[in-house]
């Protein structure tokens, strides 16, 4: 029959080689920076996109390598077989399914971030380093990779293990009752992070009383924001990068600024980009980037459990199981792991398709900045950011196209209408 005979390790092998890429960061700035951008700060921006980059095609080349070697060389039965030795060595015997997937997520996971080790030191300690950005020291830096990785274990045993009962309870439809599980879970996440998680790896401080607080709480009161906090985050302990956000649900709103922008920025150009992050939130943007992250999740699980139909009983399908060396046993984890690079094309378009949603919320902030009066001011703490950031002043079109989140800053001049 068709599925037992069909060459499933080549088929998830060629489609997980097809995300391979590399940008191209070497594009002449055109005219417009020449009064904002000296040809130093130009050349610095072209050596660090293409540093980055660089590094970023080295390090999904790596992850791919790994990927392969993965499923050529039998390394989830290993880590499925390594998992229920750690079971048996704290007294728990028996099959006990979920258990053990959530030790081998654990497993797997921890695994992956310590493979990412090198990659993020040099990240840090040589290319953020080498252009001044860099505030980390090594303690620093093992502090807080051991901070990630004992959360991700913890965070990993009630999500894989909520997962998993609710398919194994859910069904036929289970893809809906796990939709509604990963939408709660998302939400909880939401509203914690700025109390719970966030402290763990940043402090954050009131702004102190004076003229911006001022004029940030007259500005939240003139759109009728409902701020209830006004922090700043000391980004500058690991780095120089400038960035400012507001997080919260409901009535309870905090705006976010970065030490660094503080020392960036003038009052008024930093209003300018606190109007521009109150659009967002005056066009119901992180409502809509929370109904369409929904959507991906019910389209991917709907996918999932309609392949299960499709394939042969997916989950249950022996030789597809005995091809990646589960001969007498077929876990969901195990299905879930295999159908994420089936996945890879389709999450590669909605990812391209979500970037074209966030390109166009962000105009629709700087528009709604323009229309409150601070065009001008805008526009330079734009420009400001950038040469501060060291940004790609002009990336490749198709790359940006395809992976930015955020427009190219010369499409957002030319769309405030400020441009020379």
């Amino acid at each position: 029959m068709f599925h037992e005979t069909f060459p499933w390790q080549s088929a998830v092998l060629s489609i997980s080689w097809q995300h391979l890429r590399l940008a191209n960061s070497a594009l002449e700035a055109p005219p417009i920076f020449a009064k904002h951008v000296s040809e130093q700060e130009q050349s610095n921006a072209r050596a660090y996109g293409r540093d980055k980059s660089a590094l970023d095609f080295v390090s999904s080349f790596f992850s791919q390598i790994f990927s392969t070697f993965t499923i050529l060389y039998s390394v989830l039965p290993y880590l499925w077989s390594l998992s229920k030795d750690v079971l048996v060595a704290v007294g728990l015997t028996g099959e006990r399914e979920i258990l053990r997937s959530i030790v081998f997520v654990i497993i797997s996971m921890c695994s992956t971030s310590l493979l990412a080790i090198p990659f993020s030191l040099y990240k840090n300690f040589v290319i953020e380093q080498r252009y001044g950005f860099n505030k980390l020291t090594i303690p620093m830096f093992i502090s807080e990779k051991f901070k990630e990785i004992l959360l991700t274990g913890i965070i990993a045993f009630p999500v894989v293990g909520g997962l998993l009962r609710v398919i194994q309870w859910g069904g036929d439809s289970f893809f809906y009752h796990v939709w509604i599980f990963m939408f709660c879970l998302q939400v909880t996440v939401i509203l914690i992070f700025p109390t719970v998680l966030a402290p763990l790896f940043n402090s954050y401080t009131p702004l102190p009383e004076g003229d911006l607080k001022t004029r940030v709480a007259a500005l939240a009161k003139r759109v009728e924001f409902p701020l209830k906090k006004v922090l700043v985050v000391d980004g500058s302990q690991r780095s120089s990068h400038s960035y400012a956000y507001f997080t919260g649900f409901f009535k309870d709103k905090r705006i976010v600024l970065y030490d660094t922008l503080l020392e960036l920025l003038s009052h008024e150009e930093m209003v300018a980009l606190l109007v521009h992050e109150l659009g967002h939130w005056k066009m119901n943007h992180m409502y809509s980037k929370l109904f369409i992250s929904q959507v991906q999740l019910f389209a991917l699980f709907y996918t999932f459990s309609h392949l299960i139909v499709f394939f042969n009983k997916f989950i249950d399908s022996t030789a597809m199981y005995t091809a990646f060396g589960f001969p007498s046993s077929q876990p969901i984890i195990i299905g879930l792991v295999l159908f994420s690079f089936i996945y890879q094309p389709i999450d590669a378009l909605t990812s391209f398709l979500v970037n074209r949603v966030s390109r166009t919320h962000e105009f629709q902030a700087d528009a709604y900045a323009k229309k409150m009066g601070h065009a001008e001011e805008l526009k330079n703490a734009l420009i400001k950011l950038n040469i501060k950031n060291l940004g790609t002043l002009v990336p490749d079109p198709w790359y940006s196209a395809w992976h930015y989140s955020h427009p190219p800053l010369t499409e957002r001049l030319e769309a405030i209408g400020k441009t020379e």
